[in-house]
C-alpha cells in the first residue's frame, strides 16, 4: 500500500536517478506539487515531509486553499505557485496570493497582474507559457510572439519575468517527448542571448519528467505521482 510518504520518497528517488543520467545535481530541478483538487490535509501532510512548493491550476479552489493553511500558517511558509489558465476577471486574486506564475501568455495579463501586485510584496515570479504543440484550445504564446513578449513583460515593475513554461502533447515515446523540452530551452537561449536572464524551465510532469530533466527542467509540475490518481476533476500532471 502507497502513503504519501512512499509517493514522496520514490519521486525525489525518480528525480536523482535522471539527474545523474543528465550528469546534473539533484538539487539544480525543484520539484512542484500540483495539488489541485487535494484537500488543505493532503497539503499539510506532503508540507510535513519537507514539501514546500505547492501549485494551483483554479482561481477559486487556490484563494480558498491560500487563506485555510495561512491560518495559522504553516512554517516554513508554502511557496505558492498558479499554473493554471489565466482569466482578466481574476487576476487580482493571484496577485495578492501567488509567488509564482507559470502561465502567462498576454500582455493584458501582465500588466493587469503587475498593477494589482501589492506594493508590500516582492515582484511576482513569473515565466511565459509556450504552445509548441499548437494544439487546439491548449493555452500560451506562440513561439513567433515570444521575444516580444518576454521584452514587454520584463519593463513591468510588479513582476519578475524568470522563464518559460510548457504543457506539450502527451506521447510515450521518449524520443519524442524530449523534442518540445528541448525546443524550450533552445528558446530561452535564444531570449537570454538577446538580453534576458531567464534561468527557470518549467516542463515535465508525472509521466515524462525524466526527459524534462534530460532537456534542463529546472522545476518539474507533479500532481499524480505524489498524491495518487484523482478521483474528480483536472488533467493529470
Amino acid at each position: 500500500m502507497t502513503t504519501p510518504e512512499t509517493r514522496w520518497i520514490e519521486l525525489r528517488e525518480r528525480i536523482e536517478r535522471a539527474c545523474r543520467e543528465a550528469g546534473r545535481a539533484p538539487d539544480s530541478v525543484q520539484l512542484l506539487a500540483v495539488s489541485k483538487t487535494r484537500s488543505p490535509d493532503a497539503i499539510r501532510a506532503l508540507h510535513a515531509l519537507g514539501q514546500r512548493c505547492f501549485g494551483e491550476n483554479y482561481v477559486q479552489e487556490f484563494a480558498s486553499k491560500h487563506d485555510t493553511l495561512a491560518m495559522p500558517p504553516l512554517e516554513p511558509p508554502i511557496e505558492w505557485h498558479f499554473i493554471g489558465a489565466l482569466q482578466s476577471n481574476k487576476t487580482r486574486a493571484i496577485a495578492e496570493r501567488a509567488h509564482w506564475v507559470h502561465s502567462l501568455d498576454r500582455l493584458k495579463l501582465a500588466e493587469r497582474l503587475s498593477a494589482q501586485r501589492p506594493a508590500t510584496m516582492p515582484p511576482l515570479q513569473v515565466c511565459l507559457q509556450v504552445d509548441l504543440s499548437r494544439e487546439p484550445g491548449k493555452a500560451g504564446v506562440l513561439e513567433t510572439g515570444v521575444q516580444t513578449l518576454a521584452d514587454a513583460v520584463a519593463g513591468l515593475p510588479g513582476l519578475r519575468l524568470r522563464g518559460l513554461m510548457t504543457l506539450p502533447a502527451p506521447t510515450e515515446d521518449p524520443v519524442e517527448q524530449r523534442r518540445p523540452f528541448a525546443h524550450l530551452r533552445e528558446l530561452r537561449d535564444t531570449l537570454n542571448r538577446h538580453g534576458h536572464a531567464l534561468d527557470t524551465l518549467s516542463m515535465g510532469m508525472s509521466d515524462d519528467l525524466e526527459a524534462a530533466i534530460l532537456e534542463g527542467a529546472t522545476l518539474i509540475r507533479v500532481g499524480t505521482a505524489l498524491f495518487g490518481p484523482r478521483t474528480h476533476g483536472g488533467n493529470s500532471a
